[in-house]
């Protein structure tokens, strides 16, 4: 089995930052602008309670502000 790895932040949640159901994660591009590049699966309770304890609201204008993500591979549902 190959298994590769990257890291990346936690851009937005959706959700609310208390209780939140998907990540949507990101990373910096070469320009330093922080760019979509997935989400999570939908997390449990207890999951999302523990990762909400390590959340913060942006502290200046989001960069995906007005964006309008999937809800999941072949579904017409957006986040």
């Amino acid at each position: 089995m190959v298994r590769v790895t990257t890291e990346a932040v936690i851009g937005a949640v959706t959700g609310s930052i208390t209780a939140p159901l998907t990540l949507l994660l990101g990373r910096c591009d070469p320009a330093g602008r922080l760019r979509y590049i997935g989400r999570s699966t939908t997390l449990s309770r207890a999951a999302g309670r523990a990762v909400a304890d390590q959340l913060a609201p942006p502290r200046a204008a989001h960069p995906w502000t007005g964006w309008r993500f999937s809800a999941g591979c072949g579904t017409q549902r957006t986040l």
